[in-house]
């Protein structure tokens, strides 16, 4: 094998949804004011016993019935996650209890809104490395766990949920070369810190940094994986606000590709975003096996990493 591939995806969200109407009974907002600055209408919210763990349990669950394959058959299981609450057992390893899978390698990376598509080239990497035969990707996140719901600068913004994708050795490589960085500096501009850890950003910077240096980026990842924009059948980007992603996706120049934009519904759910967006595209049959994905990930740390992928 000399690459690897995402074999299937799978997505949950909390029942619970919150709409903007709702919000503006909590804080001085409304739908008018919150669709016209970031797009989001509505968003799912995890109750207190719906830990990070079960909501990806829930998403891997769906990964592994997707792909016809049993616990036993993951060796290495990674979540990308930023809302764990305890150190240990991290949230890897409690994921892998909850699904019966017996002793695989379990590592979260916490690189907040770019971590699944970091945990994803990590997988690959170990695939390509032998490692790992098949890996379990999962990003989710309870941002609503770290939110101050009397800051309607930032209670607008978030939702819960998880996303998963199986990665497994193949003989045509489906996830292309990871591009990623950072600018370690600028990691004030999102923060997730104190006791209690609230969630804060300088929208400003943050709209700025991701509107001007990130389209270059995104191309500069597409080469990399031998496509160029106009080629893809596919972007999803982290679901941060629909005022990023769409001056994002217009400069990336993929003229002919569907455009994940599924914050509008499920607000900005951090690490889980892109899988979560990734896996309704294909359960909705917008995008079809084989086709060319741009999956590109930004936001904590100022932190971005982007591959083109073939869709499962």
């Amino acid at each position: 094998m000399n690459g690897s591939r995402i074999a299937a995806v799978g997505h949950y969200q909390p029942a619970r949804v919150l709409t903007n109407e709702d919000l503006a009974g909590m804080v001085d907002t409304s739908d008018e004011w919150i669709t016209s600055r970031v797009g989001i209408r509505t968003r799912h919210i995890a109750g207190p016993d719906e830990p990070v763990d079960e909501l990806a349990a829930h998403a891997a669950a769906k990964a592994l019935a997707s792909a016809g394959l049993a616990p036993g058959d993951i060796d290495l299981v990674l979540v990308a996650t930023s809302t764990a609450v305890d150190r240990s057992p991290n949230m890897a390893a409690r994921v892998a209890a909850r699904l019966g899978i017996p002793s695989p390698a379990a590592m979260d990376i916490n690189v907040v809104c770019a971590g699944f598509t970091h945990a994803l080239a990590t997988a690959d990497h170990a695939v390509r490395a032998g490692s790992s035969a098949r890996a379990l990707v999962i990003g989710a996140d309870k941002m609503s766990d770290v939110t101050d719901w009397t800051d309607r600068t930032t209670c607008v913004l978030v939702g819960d949920g998880a996303g998963a994708a199986v990665v497994e050795a193949s003989d045509e490589p489906g996830v292309g070369p990871v591009l990623w960085g950072s600018v370690p500096e600028m990691g004030h501009a999102v923060r997730i810190e104190g006791q209690p850890a609230r969630f804060a950003q300088e929208g400003q910077s943050v709209y700025r940094w991701a509107t001007t240096r990130l389209p270059a980026i995104a191309r500069a990842a597409c080469e990399r994986a031998g496509y160029a924009p106009e080629d893809l059948a596919g972007v999803v980007l982290h679901q941060a606000n629909l005022r990023i992603i769409e001056p994002l996706a217009q400069r990336l120049g993929a003229v002919d590709a569907v455009v994940a934009r599924d914050v509008t519904e499920s607000g900005n759910t951090s690490a889980a975003s892109i899988p979560l967006a990734f896996s309704k595209l294909v359960e909705q049959g917008r995008i079809t096996t084989g086709d060319p994905v741009l999956l590109f990930g930004f936001g904590g740390n100022l932190s971005y990493a982007g591959q083109v992928v073939r869709c499962p």
